[in-house]
């Protein structure tokens, strides 16, 4: 951005104090460059305490500070925030929008015309750095505004810009995703306990296996499958238990899975 880039929080809750301090660490701004505004003291000062920010109870007072916003208010609150800055937003304005399942359209619709908007969906692992987000550029919106987004996303994981048509799909995926990979974990957790492995250390070993085989696709570009293959010798252990888990359907319900929760947020995102 030609101005000195200014970031107002339209929300003080975990995903918005995730993503200050990734900027933060990442060294996008400064504290002073950051305001977060939220009528809660409870969320202001744990917010303020975690990245030494300005903190505020009326949104306005954010926006008026700012020239990027990230609108981290639940989606029944949105409406009442976009109102409430919908008068001081500017053609200097940007609104990164991080609630759920609320559309270009509504966002756009809310304020001034002209309106610069990207649409996110993150997940909960950004609150430790390794989130995946998807997001979608308004008509607005400039290849610009959506390098900047991208790179503020980047600063607590992965951020792929996608059709909006398709964050349905990223819910599905990404979205819900985490809650489905926590239930592995346990899974293979169980298993080791019913193997005789005590639970803290089947835990441990669980989680680590689910990071290192994560990293492995990522890291080297190889596909899943080509790794699967590596590790599963002729009349080995490993192809005895891939044997099981194909007997019970797993990448079938998976991706029945992802389909379900895809499907879900559609319907939600028409509700709202």
């Amino acid at each position: 951005m030609a101005t000195p880039l200014k970031i107002g929080f339209l929300g003080a809750g975990k995903m918005a104090g995730a993503l200050a301090k990734g900027v933060l660490n990442a060294k996008l701004v400064k504290a002073s460059q950051l305001t977060a505004a939220d009528p809660d003291e409870v969320a202001r000062g744990h917010f303020a305490q975690e990245t030494g920010a300005k903190t505020v109870a009326a949104n306005v007072e954010a926006a008026k500070a700012a020239n990027v916003l990230i609108l981290a208010t639940k989606p029944d609150q949105v409406a009442a925030a976009l109102a409430e800055i919908s008068g001081a937003f500017t053609g200097k304005h940007l609104l990164i929008s991080i609630a759920a399942g609320v559309t270009l359209a509504k966002l756009e619709a809310a304020l001034p015309a002209g309106a610069r908007v990207i649409r996110v969906m993150p997940n909960t692992p950004a609150l430790v750095g390794a989130g995946t987000s998807g997001f979608a550029a308004g008509k607005n919106a400039s290849g610009a505004d959506a390098q900047l987004a991208q790179k503020l996303l980047s600063a607590v994981g992965v951020a792929l810009q996608v059709k909006e048509s398709l964050l349905n799909a990223v819910t599905g995926l990404s979205g819900s995703g985490p809650a489905y990979v926590y239930q592995f974990i346990e899974a293979l957790s169980d298993g080791g306990v019913a193997a005789g492995l005590p639970r803290d250390i089947a835990t441990k070993l669980a989680a680590q296996t689910v990071l290192g085989g994560a990293k492995m696709v990522l890291e080297t570009g190889i596909h899943p499958g080509q790794l699967k293959d590596q590790v599963t010798s002729p009349g080995g252990t490993t192809i005895e238990g891939i044997h099981e888990l194909e007997k019970g359907k797993l990448r079938a319900t998976v991706m029945n899975a992802v389909r379900a929760a895809t499907e879900k947020s559609l319907k939600l995102e028409q509700i709202k």
